[in-house]
């Protein structure tokens, strides 16, 4: 198995993006996404909606995924999907068009941790991209996770540290919603953020133990700020949208590198990567690159196309789980819940 060429196609469909990537070894060959603008309407992701959109894009992506690769389907050597963590109609979609493929294909199946995946995202082969070294720290932020994470090897994973309620893409949203932003409204909070003042107003950081994170408590706080200053001054959002939008993103920064300073002081270790969606926000990826100057930490970022869900990370999981034997039945099902390390 050493030389052997491996083709993995690999499907991605845990939250509202239907993804399916095929990849050469650890070569990405096609990566295609197709996003749902339909939850744009309910100002978030309609599990339902969702779980029907994904039925209709599934067969078309991966057509369109296989033909993007110039690879015909007899010549995959397995099929990778994300069993898990997600929206539990969603990922049903995806492990059940998984199972199907690899059964007629006669062909290993792979089941991949979403998570896992945002983390080893970063070992594509890719412009731009070098994989870290191991060990390294993992800070893997998205909609729905918020976690540290000390990475041994690809499969020797430990959390240090993670939410005890919202998620930072949440806190991201959430905000966004308080200011009257359209959904998603986390990168339209870093759109505006640039061209603010992050120092304007001053939102209360979170003590909370050890690795652990809480956004819950700084969403309340920016509630109460913006529904005191609005009965105030109606306009006050639209009079001082970028600073609120820099403010609100200067804290959940502030947050997210307190704690990364006290993991890398814990473990020693000083190699740093980032994943998951919140991973594209401009003001986080400066915060690690000022670190590697003021810290002299070694910090690894992903290129844009890997930061939200996509195929392509499942699929590098999937390769090295097919390197390494370890494949799944046609037993196996979606778990909504599907922690780091099980």
């Amino acid at each position: 198995m050493q030389n052997e060429t491996i083709y993995i196609l690999a499907i991605e469909s845990s939250c509202d993006d239907t993804s399916v990537a095929v990849l050469k070894n650890d070569t990405m060959l096609s990566n295609v996404v197709a996003s749902q603008k339909i939850h744009e309407e309910y100002g978030g992701v309609v599990p339902e909606l969702a779980s029907r959109a994904h039925q209709q894009n599934i067969v078309p992506i991966t057509s369109l995924a296989l033909a993007k690769a110039n690879i015909d389907k007899n010549q995959l050597s397995a099929i990778a999907f994300t069993r898990g963590p997600g929206l539990l109609g969603s990922l049903l979609v995806g492990t059940s068009f998984a199972k199907s493929l690899s059964l007629a294909l006669g062909i290993p199946l792979i089941e991949v941790n979403h998570m896992q995946a945002h983390i080893l995202a970063h070992f594509i082969r890719a412009e731009n991209m070098k994989p870290p070294s191991f060990p390294f720290l993992a800070l893997t932020i998205s909609g729905g996770h918020t976690q540290i994470v000390k990475v041994t090897n690809y499969f020797d994973m430990e959390i240090l540290g993670q939410t005890l309620d919202d998620a930072v893409g949440e806190a991201f949203d959430k905000s966004a919603k308080i200011l009257g932003l359209p959904y998603p409204g986390g990168p339209l909070i870093d759109k505006y953020a640039v061209s603010g003042n992050p120092y304007a107003f001053e939102f209360p950081i979170p003590k909370v133990k050890d690795l652990d994170f809480s956004f819950s408590g700084l969403k309340t706080s920016i509630l109460y700020f913006i529904q005191k200053q609005t009965t105030q001054n109606e306009n006050f959002i639209e009079e001082n949208l970028e600073d609120l939008c820099s403010s609100i993103q200067y804290t959940i920064i502030t947050i997210l590198m307190g704690k990364l300073k006290k993991a890398v002081k814990k473990t020693g270790i000083k190699r740093i990567a980032i994943g998951g969606g919140v991973s594209a926000n401009s003001g986080i990826r400066k915060a690690l690159k000022d670190a590697e100057k003021a810290l002299g930490w070694t910090t690894y970022v992903p290129n844009f196309e890997f930061c939200t869900d996509n195929a392509g990370m499942i699929g590098i999981v999937g390769y090295y789980k097919y390197k390494s034997g370890q494949f799944a039945g046609q037993e196996t099902s979606a778990k909504a819940r599907y922690h780091l390390t099980s």
